[in-house]
Parts: C-alpha cells; sequence; structure tokens
C-alpha cells in the first residue's frame, strides 16, 4: 500500500472513531500555507484540531512521539489560519492526536498547546 493510500485509509479509521465517540467532522485535509490539518471537528461547542499518526511499531516512541514542536507550530498557525478565515475567532479548540499502530487506537485530547501563541 503506498504512503498516500495507507494515510487517507487511517483519516478514515481516525474519522470514524471519533464520531463514534460524538464529534461532527467539519472538514478534513485543510491546508493553508502553513501546512495541513487532518481532521477539524467539533465536539460540543469546542473545535478539535486533529492531527493522525501511524507507526508500525514504538520502537522510535511511536505515534504520538513523531509530532515533533516544529509540526505543532505548523498545525497551530494552520488553525489560527481557518479561525481567522471561517470568523471562529471566539472559538474554544483544542489539539487532538489520534495514535493508531497495528495494535491499537489511542485518542489523545489535549495533546499540545498552542506553541504558535
Amino acid at each position: 500500500m503506498k504512503t498516500i493510500e495507507r494515510g487517507d485509509l487511517n483519516e478514515k479509521v481516525a474519522l470514524d472513531f471519533l464520531e463514534s465517540k460524538g464529534l461532527k467532522l467539519i472538514t478534513s485535509n485543510y491546508h493553508s500555507r502553513y501546512g495541513e490539518i487532518d481532521l477539524i471537528m467539533l465536539d460540543g461547542e469546542v473545535l478539535v484540531f486533529v492531527e493522525v499518526r501511524f507507526r508500525r511499531s514504538n520502537q522510535f516512541g511511536g505515534a504520538a512521539m513523531s509530532i515533533t514542536p516544529a509540526k505543532q507550530r505548523k498545525i497551530a498557525l494552520t488553525a489560527m489560519q481557518f479561525l481567522q478565515k471561517n470568523r471562529k475567532t471566539e472559538s474554544l479548540c483544542r489539539f487532538d492526536v489520534i495514535a493508531i499502530s497495528t495494535s491499537k487506537t489511542e485518542w489523545i485530547k489535549n495533546a499540545f498547546t498552542n506553541p504558535a501563541a
């Protein structure tokens, strides 16, 4: 399976998982000049920016550990651009990670704070 196909499949797994927990999809694969956010969802009144990560093993720290401070900053800048573009600057929001491995799917709420603020 190609990397792009695997990414699409894992984003679908993450979307199905989060929808089963009651979140509602706003958009997926949102792009800005800063980067991309895999999923933007609504959890009640909270706007959730979701990064989906897959790793076959935890040998190098696993899926969650692969989100570097630089990646966090890109996600945060993209989120701020989304909020401004969609006039949601007063919205409550958080950054979550769905870490997928061959054996489990882990939902990490508030995985990081806004490093771009």
